[in-house]
């Protein structure tokens, strides 16, 4: 009762910037503006305390599911159902569409579950350009309890509608760094951090032996490599990713499946005394799916910090 809106009047010009938003980046850049769409993304950022600019919708019902103190700073705009589906990305849209402040990680407050969960543990995206990728991994790190995610600049926009949509509401559950530079990664991260990389290429099955453990414990060397330039690539330990490696504060540096890891990635990671995480498959399987990948190391992560906390937690204890 206590909320005023305005019905959009045919051609109203704030309905076109709803499709800049949603198609450039660069807008979105220079406006600091983001477009969200639904009921569940909606909620989360005005919960996690996103600011509302201009809320779309078709029916006043739209807005009943919706916090009314948050919704009253926006204005509110009716318009026509068949005007959303117009610029909608959903294959069926729910009649209620966003545009936000561009959301600042500093000044969120994210879910008190989500902080009573968190762990010492960090993910660095690189060369992450697929969206629906990019969504599912940050969708991950929310649900392995990740303290924060690094973006590198070679990275598609995490407010781009496919990348929102695949996040399932974790942009507003963990705080995302976005458009770095390596120079600019390590003061991102926790003093003493290690950081490892999620790896492929696992140099067993190239040679056949994917079944069959390392015959040492020892870790397995990769061979030196040259970047584009010329340059040796730093060389890392090798060893499979449910092998011992979590050690608090930890991070995680996932590739692209084009581009893969970056030489700085690999240099950072040598410079933490990191190792190059092996995902054994079956030989002549291509390598593993970006997402699948940063799920696995970041839940093995997890489980591997759980079980060292509570083995220090429990050792006056034990006999």
């Amino acid at each position: 009762p206590g909320l005023w809106y305005e019905k959009a009047a045919p051609g109203d010009r704030r309905l076109g910037k709803v499709v800049t938003i949603a198609k450039s980046k660069k807008f979105r850049d220079n406006h600091g503006k983001v477009l969200l769409e639904g009921h569940r993304l909606i909620k989360d950022a005005l919960e996690a305390g996103a600011v509302p600019q201009t809320l779309f919708f078709s029916t006043v019902g739209h807005l009943k599911l919706l916090p009314e103190a948050e919704i009253k700073r926006a204005s509110l705009v009716k318009v026509k159902f068949e005007d959303i589906k117009t610029w909608s990305d959903l294959v069926t849209p729910q009649g209620l569409l966003g545009i936000f402040s561009k959301p600042d990680p500093a000044k969120m407050s994210y879910p008190a579950a989500q902080l009573a969960n968190s762990l010492p543990l960090l993910l660095i995206c690189d060369n992450i350009r697929d969206p629906g990728n990019l969504g599912t991994i940050l969708r991950s790190a929310a649900g392995a309890g990740c303290e924060k995610v690094l973006l590198t600049k070679g990275c598609v926009d995490p407010w781009e509608p496919k990348v929102l949509r695949a996040g399932m509401g974790a942009h507003f559950r963990v705080p995302i760094i976005t458009n770095l530079d390596w120079e600019s990664v390590p003061t991102n991260l926790p003093a003493g951090i290690r950081v490892c990389v999620a790896d492929n290429n696992d140099p067993d099955a190239a040679a056949g032996r994917a079944g069959s453990a390392p015959a040492s414990p020892k870790s397995v060397k990769s061979s030196p490599k040259l970047d584009e330039e010329g340059a040796a690539i730093p060389e890392l330990a090798a060893q499979r990713y449910y092998e011992d490696w979590a050690r608090a504060p930890v991070a995680v540096v996932i590739g692209g499946e084009t581009q893969g890891l970056s030489p700085a990635a690999l240099g950072l990671a040598a410079s933490t005394g990191g190792k190059r995480l092996l995902i054994p498959v079956v030989p002549g399987v291509d390598s593993l799916n970006s997402a699948i990948a940063a799920g696995i190391v970041l839940f093995e992560g997890k489980r591997q910090l759980l079980w060292r906390h509570k083995r220090e937690d429990g050792r006056q204890k034990l006999p």
